[in-house]
């Protein structure tokens, strides 16, 4: 059942095709499937659960704990894929036999889903901790222009959480265990000038702040954002924030200061929802 099936957008129509790997033909885009799977089709059994929260039965397992990514931030550039590791911690009297993760971007599981990251494995592997518990981890790989299709899936995804009983009798399912943030990858540069420069004298200090453009595959400017200026004395290992600038319509930065002593500029933004931190490498200066 695990299979990540492609979606060929032709002409604004719909295909679904039964290929693990897309092959897209000119003037065609495949998309990652959006058909998710239920309980019962991920696990194999005829044992049903509800899609929105894991039952409370004392025969069902009870999920503890879900670990996307390490707890990190999934953080996607243009064109490579991203492979994460995620698990669930689930127990039940007779043991833990398989879990089961993955994402999905929309306002609702049944309506208006527009992404679903999908497991790598046909089955989780899973340790025990205790003859009652278990740690079932998978892998997830998101893919820049196949999975992540458009950039407005950049953002807040949900996360579902499954966990199969060991006597294979009952499952835990909630299509809303927890949430995870993918990310578009960010960079940033810095340029200042001239150097060296005269004490006193006028330092231009440019540079460009880009993020992942997932539909094109490419690095597009990030614009209007605040982004900070920070420079450090050679003698220092700290940088001190100068002044704040907001980036062109282009994702350009430029500012002026005063060249006052030898030291690193620098251009740091702070990130947002869809989009990580990222700070540049700070650039020498000497002032004579």
């Amino acid at each position: 059942m695990r299979i990540r099936a492609t979606v060929a957008v032709v002409s604004g129509a719909l295909a679904l095709s039964a290929f693990a790997v897309p092959a897209a033909t000119a003037g065609d885009k495949s998309v990652s499937s959006l058909d998710k799977p239920t309980a019962a089709e991920v696990f194999g059994t005829g044992a049903k659960a509800p899609r929105t929260s894991a039952r409370t039965a004392d025969t069902t397992p009870v999920i503890s704990k879900v670990v996307i990514n390490a707890g990190k931030d999934i953080v996607v550039g243009a064109t490579a894929a991203k492979k994460i590791t995620v698990s669930v911690t689930a127990s039940h009297p007779s043991g833990i036999a398989d879990g089961y993760i993955d994402l999905w971007h929309g306002s609702n599981v049944d309506e208006g889903l527009d992404g679903v990251l999908f497991p790598n494995e046909d089955a989780a592997t899973c340790t025990n901790s205790s003859a009652t518990t278990a740690t079932c981890k998978m892998t997830i790989t998101a893919e820049p222009g196949f999975d992540l299709y458009k950039n407005t899936l950049a953002g807040t995804w949900r996360v579902t959480a499954g966990a199969l009983a060991g006597d294979q009798t009952s499952i835990a399912w909630n299509d809303y265990q927890a949430t995870a943030r993918v990310q578009r990858l960010s960079k940033i540069t810095v340029n200042a000038a001239p150097e060296p420069v005269k004490k006193g004298k006028t330092i231009t200090v440019t540079g460009k702040l880009s993020r992942a453009n997932w539909e094109a595959g490419t690095y597009n400017g990030y614009a209007t954002q605040a982004v900070k200026l920070q420079f450090r004395k050679k003698t220092s290992t700290a940088y001190t924030t100068v002044k704040t600038i907001k980036s062109s319509s282009t994702g350009a930065l430029k500012t002026t200061v005063k060249a006052s002593a030898d030291g690193y500029w620098r251009y740091s933004f702070a990130g947002t929802s869809t989009t990580p931190t990222v700070t540049a490498a700070g650039d020498f200066v000497d002032v004579k």
